[in-house]
C-alpha cells in the first residue's frame, strides 16, 4: 500500500497553488489519500469547506492553508522590525 504522505506538497509549493484546488491536490497537501478525502467529505468531516462545482469538488487554497495552520500573510526572509534598526536604517 502506498504511503499517503508520499508526494505531499511542500511548504513552498503551497504558496504556488491557485485560488482553489481539486480534491486530489488538497488531499496531497493534507497527507491523506483521495479515498480518505472522499470518505471525509461524505461524512461532512473534511477539515475545511468544500465546494461542489458541477460534478467536481474544489477547495479554497486559503481555507486549506488555514486548516494546515499556515498563515496567509506575507512572508519575509528577514524580520522587518529588526532590519529597520540595523545597518543602513536611515537610508
Amino acid at each position: 500500500m502506498k504511503d499517503p504522505a508520499e508526494g505531499r506538497l511542500s511548504f513552498t509549493e503551497m504558496f504556488d497553488l491557485p485560488v482553489a484546488v481539486d480534491l486530489r491536490t488538497a488531499a496531497r497537501a493534507l497527507g491523506i489519500c483521495s479515498t480518505t478525502a472522499y470518505r471525509l467529505i461524505r461524512k461532512d468531516e473534511f477539515p475545511c469547506p468544500v465546494l461542489r462545482v458541477g460534478g467536481r469538488y474544489r477547495i479554497s487554497t486559503n481555507e486549506l492553508m488555514r486548516a494546515l495552520g499556515i498563515e496567509d500573510g506575507p512572508l519575509y526572509s528577514v524580520d522587518l522590525k529588526l532590519d529597520a534598526d540595523g545597518p543602513g536604517a536611515g537610508f
